[in-house]
């Protein structure tokens, strides 16, 4: 796909008018690292920083998908527009998502106000793929209400969201040993809201007190929000309209203690430097013949030098060549 610099102020137009063909195409862009796309996001950074961005993880098996289809509901009765961003597994043959039909989602397939984009993570850790802020931006732009950010389920290395969402859903299963056991990785720390799913299992009571012994357990200063814990089917829909009702006064809380403009200054932060690491990793492969990273790292490895000493060289060596 090629787009000009003249067309990305049409394109973006278009996409924050609601044209869904239009959002994908800015979508696609962003994934595949468009030279355009420094001039695409000029245009969207002042069209952004309206909705609110929800983040779902848990382990595999805890029922992500078919949660946050029933929370896509639950927010189109409202009358929201809801963006969707399922982050998926990379397929090690085409590097694309491996379960993008998003079937469980198929429900919502034709409806305008909705809009699902799977991504593959591509080996970016953290349970996200590495477009995901600007892909987020996109929507926002594109003026849907609420986005909900669908992590891979790779357990307990996903608490990246917790830098990128407003609120954060943890969602664990009853009879899941690894659920509680997460917390050691600090996966159930980042919550802002506990979601047992599956909750007509008959370990469930069991596994919403091991969650409040958690909970008690945490320092918290008066006036700090302390997650609450919602039993959902989302099979059946049960629980839904509470766990939106939660992620509703967190939405609240945030705002009146001044947490919201706090976590959205940080997540700027990490995607800035993200973007000038990224920036940085590439003018070092573009040395010619490794001119400088290749004796540096030799000196390193035979001990003729530190790694720091070895750094400051290398970053010395990067000013010069600019």
């Amino acid at each position: 796909m090629t787009i000009s610099g003249s067309d990305a102020p049409e394109l973006v137009a278009r996409a924050h008018t609601g044209d869904l063909r239009a959002l994908a195409r800015l979508v696609s862009l962003i994934e595949d690292s468009s030279p355009r796309l420094r001039s695409v996001m000029k245009e969207l950074a002042p069209l952004a920083g309206h909705a609110r961005v929800i983040g779902l993880t848990g382990s595999p098996g805890a029922g992500k998908s078919t949660v946050t289809s029933a929370l896509v509901t639950a927010y189109r009765r409202q009358g929201l527009r809801v963006g969707v961003l399922a982050i998926d597994p990379t397929s090690p043959f085409t590097g694309g998502a491996l379960l993008g039909d998003r079937i469980r989602m198929q429900d919502h397939a034709t409806d305008r106000d909705v809009f699902i984009r799977s991504m593959a993570s591509r080996g970016h850790l953290g349970g996200l793929a590495a477009a995901t802020p600007q892909v987020v931006r996109a929507l926002d732009a594109a003026r849907f209400d609420v986005i909900l950010i669908e992590t891979v389920g790779v357990g307990q290395v996903e608490v990246e969201i917790a830098a990128m969402a407003d609120s954060v859903a943890v969602l664990v299963v009853p009879g899941m040993g690894d659920s509680i056991q997460a917390a050691k990785a600090g996966i159930l720390e980042i919550a802002d809201v506990f979601v047992v799913n599956k909750a007509d299992r008959p370990q469930a009571h069991e596994t919403i007190r091991d969650l409040r012994s958690m909970i008690a357990l945490a320092e918290r200063r008066p006036g700090d929000w302390r997650p609450p814990i919602v039993k959902t089917i989302a099979t059946t829909g049960e629980g839904i309209d509470e766990m939106a009702g939660k992620l509703d006064a967190h939405w609240s809380w945030l705002d009146s203690s001044g947490e919201r403009d706090r976590r959205r200054v940080a997540r700027a932060r990490e995607e800035v430097a993200a973007l000038a690491l990224g920036a940085l990793r590439r003018r070092m492969s573009r040395l010619p013949g490794d001119s400088a990273l290749g004796p540096v790292a030799a000196r390193v490895a035979d001990g003729q030098t530190d790694p720091y000493s070895a750094a400051d060289e290398l970053l010395d060596a990067l000013t010069e060549s600019t």
